[in-house]
């Protein structure tokens, strides 16, 4: 149950598809990563081996920063021994958890490693979150089309931290119940293998043949961006903001994982009952700028309820910023109707009179007149959108952000020329040193040579850490040789890095096999089974019957391949709520020159419904 009294950890959740976006991430400002290991991981083209992962670990861990490890694909009977495996290795390097979807893993001896719940197990309702609470999962990510309210009840019902996106890509249907990629080429999205059916051309006719729409990206949304809505979220009960992006460049993940730290901090510094998952501060060399990175335009979703601006209709590519209107074209130029500066060697793009995107370099600005590489196509009163800004795209690729520890520094004088060395940083660890070795002098000048000192042992230099006090007690006058402070100062946090890594190791937790009853007693192919220990897991909490899963079965008749909030009736001012009259359009074919599909509407649950059309 959430206590709005108790202290409450607040965690920034990044991508990473390699461990150069891992350090990307955590110098930005990341709490956690996750990242996907050689194998099992939903993203298939972002494996990474055993070695770069520990040593994202090692970095992450000296900044009190965790790393997921994704295991979160559906998997064959054949492959469960391999993914154990794989989990034991994780744990034996010091992951922090492993993220799954497929639960014939909960039937395997698992290591006391923590257990993430991937969104891919359809976390939408109060009952099937304390279901995973109650199996112990430690953490669970919920569904991306849940409002505010949604998830508040979730809160109220459960104790489990909740995880929700907050940032990225969005898929048009709910998680891990797609199966449209995987009945066109069997490509399966629980695989890891999404083909992104959803991003194509469709046209829609209705049941008399009348073409609604035609060649449109009609299940292509827009980017997830919820900056306006930390402060809700907050409140609701979310304690981990996801990004989306294990695809994504490093650019794009040092840009929003900073865009998002400045939010999120604002937010803990107004709230003394909340704190970040980690330790440190950024230093950053940029500005970050959300509206700058890869993006299709954004939506707020469903954060809110449902609302009309969520889909992509007339591109699935990036759209950048929206920069303005051609205000004049002249033979070689044209002007802006805005104030916003461009750059040479800009890319801007355009929708044509037949809503097709096309881009332009730009190849020269002189004042106010702005010269492309060519002026076809160019409208007057055409709006405008950068999908490429070279001067940030140099800032953040340039940029000289670092991450840094606050620490105070103690040397003093014990007894019998021994001399001790102490850093205590924000966590209150501390690391001592003892040197008995020092070769010390009386000082000529003792204001100068105190200050030498301060100086030696303020240089923390490209080292985590950052000196927020040096105090100094000597007994005496001192004069020492900077090579000997260096040398203790190099001792010192060679040590306190040790102890670091040591406070912020992976913490164990065993997980333990119960007999709490599923929700349900019957489960059909979107329970997503594929492989006998997942058959076995569901019996055992109390399911009596269930099917196998749809990457398990080459045909399932009448299989809904897609079931989402995405309604094409409502974006089409048609909801049947409003215009019961619509239904006699019913059913709709959504179709392409290869496939064609039924769609079908549950207006109790407002979903839209897609399966095959019949031949």
């Amino acid at each position: 149950m959430m206590d709005s009294d108790k202290n409450r950890t607040i965690e920034l959740l990044s991508p990473a598809k390699n461990i150069e976006c891992g350090l990307a991430a955590i110098n930005h400002g990341a709490d956690a990563v996750y990242i996907g290991g050689p194998g099992f991981g939903a993203r298939k083209s972002a494996g990474n081996s055993i070695e770069d992962i520990k040593a994202l670990i090692s970095y992450a861990h000296l900044y009190g920063v965790k790393i997921y490890v994704t295991i979160n694909t559906l998997l064959f009977d054949q492959e469960i021994n391999a993914a154990n495996e794989l989990i034991h290795q994780l744990h034996k390097i010091g992951a922090d958890a492993v993220i799954i979807q497929d639960m014939g893993l909960l039937e395997t001896e698992l290591p006391p490693i923590p257990i993430h719940a991937s969104t891919q197990t359809d976390n939408r309702s109060i009952e099937k979150v304390q279901f995973l609470e109650d199996v112990g999962f430690d953490q669970v990510v919920l569904a991306r089309e849940l409002s505010t309210s949604e998830i508040k009840s979730i809160k109220q019902a459960t104790s489990v931290p909740l995880e929700y996106f907050i940032h990225g890509a969005l898929c048009v249907c709910y998680s891990g119940q797609c199966y449209m990629s995987a009945s066109i080429n069997k490509r399966s999205a629980n695989r890891g293998e999404c083909a992104q059916p959803c991003r194509l051309k469709y046209s829609l006719k209705n049941k008399k043949g009348q073409v609604l729409y035609k060649d449109k990206h009609l299940l292509s949304l827009h980017d997830l961006n919820l900056s306006e809505h930390i402060e809700q979220l907050i409140d609701a009960g979310v304690s981990s903001f996801k990004i989306e992006g294990r695809l994504k460049d490093k650019d794009y993940v040092a840009n929003i994982t900073a865009h998002y730290r400045q939010l999120l901090d604002t937010y803990i510094q107004k709230k003394s009952k909340l704190k970040k998952a980690s330790s440190g501060f950024v230093a950053s060399s940029f500005e970050p700028q959300a509206d700058k990175s890869f993006n299709r335009g954004f939506t707020n979703y469903f954060v809110n309820g449902r609302e009309k601006g969520i889909w992509s209709i007339d591109t699935p590519k990036a759209l950048g910023e929206k920069i303005g209107k051609i205000k004049q074209i002249g033979k070689n130029s044209f002007t802006l109707d805005s104030a916003i500066s461009m750059n040479n060697g800009d890319g801007i793009c355009f929708f044509t009179k037949k809503k097709e995107l096309t881009g332009l370099k730009i190849n020269q600005v002189e004042g106010n007149n702005i010269f492309p590489n060519q002026i076809t196509g160019l409208k007057e009163g055409m709006t405008l959108y950068r999908n490429f800004n070279r001067i940030f795209n140099q800032q953040v690729n340039n940029n000289t952000s670092k991450r840094k520890i606050n620490v105070d520094i103690v040397f003093e004088e014990l007894n019998d020329n021994t001399f001790s060395l102490s850093m205590l940083d924000d966590d209150q660890i501390k690391s001592t040193i003892e040197a008995q070795t020092l070769t010390p002098d009386i000082a000529n000048n003792p204001e100068r040579a105190l200050s030498q000192i301060q100086t030696q042992l303020a240089k923390l230099g490209n080292t985590a850490f950052a000196p927020a006090n040096v105090h100094i007690n000597l007994k005496q006058n001192w004069f020492f040789q900077a090579k000997e402070l260096n040398a203790l100062r190099r001792q010192l946090i060679d040590k306190h890095e040790v102890a670091r890594r040591e406070y912020f190791k992976a913490k164990e937790r065993a997980f333990s096999k119960s007999e709490v009853p599923f929700p349900q007693e019957e489960l059909n192919y979107t329970a997503n089974i594929i492989n006998s220990k997942a058959q076995a897991f569901y019996k055992r909490h109390g399911v009596n019957n269930s099917t196998w899963g749809f990457e398990k079965i080459e045909h399932i008749k009448g299989a809904e391949l897609m079931r989402t909030k995405h309604c094409l009736l409502y974006m089409n001012d048609q909801c049947l709520k409003e215009h019961p009259e619509a239904r006699q359009q019913l059913p709709l074919t959504l179709y392409n020159n290869k496939d064609s599909y039924e769609l079908s509407f549950d207006c109790k649950n407002c979903e839209m419904i897609v399966k095959k059309a019949p031949k």
